[in-house]
């Protein structure tokens, strides 16, 4: 009689095995949607954040929509319009900064500008162009674009340039066409 329960046992035992085997088949669809990274995207709506270095206030940041992408090279993306002020030690704003879209590249520490990128210091100079890097690391812009730089006594039209986050100097890679404005006078006289 305990041959036959063993046998009955091991026959049990196998066709039990078998049936889990049979029910666990997979869909590969299923399979394949599981192994495909899935895109975290996190929205912020109407945002304010602020730059501190060495525990001071650099600058802050507003944007109506910020969106956070959680991939292998996180990214923050501001799709509608952003601006920022960027303070001197004393949080008095030395330049400001609006651009209709902005990337920032988290690993690598830069902020990707463009369309209708404007800058200006509190000397009344002004940056016009279409795209624009801001490294923090240096606290520089540059672009390799055209750039077009209002002064109150002229216009200063280019190609590629780099300055400052405050805006107190700039470099043109490639001026050309700079226009004196004829009003003043004070040029004129010398």
């Amino acid at each position: 009689m305990t041959s036959r329960f063993t046998i009955f046992k091991k026959a049990a035992a196998t066709i039990m095995g078998c049936f889990f085997i049979w029910s666990c088949e997979n869909d590969m669809q299923e399979v394949a949607q599981l192994s495909n990274k899935r895109i975290g995207i996190e929205e912020g709506k109407d945002i304010q954040s602020f730059l501190s270095q060495e525990g001071k206030v650099k600058a802050r940041l507003r944007a109506p929509i910020m969106l956070r992408y959680q991939v292998d090279t996180p990214r923050v993306e501001f799709p509608k319009n952003l601006m920022v002020e960027f303070y001197d030690d004393s949080l008095q704003v030395e330049s400001k900064l609006f651009s209709r879209y902005g990337e920032y590249k988290e690993h690598e520490n830069k902020v990707f500008l463009r369309d209708s990128v404007i800058v200006y210091n509190r000397a009344g100079d002004t940056l016009r162009t279409n795209e624009l890097y801001w490294d923090q690391n240096k606290a520089v812009f540059y672009t390799d674009k055209n750039v077009i730089i209002h002064k109150p006594d002229q216009k200063i039209y280019g190609k590629g340039m780099i300055a400052d986050q405050s805006f107190k100097w700039f470099t043109i890679h490639k001026p050309h066409n700079s226009f004196i404005n004829v009003a003043d006078s004070s040029f004129l006289a010398q």
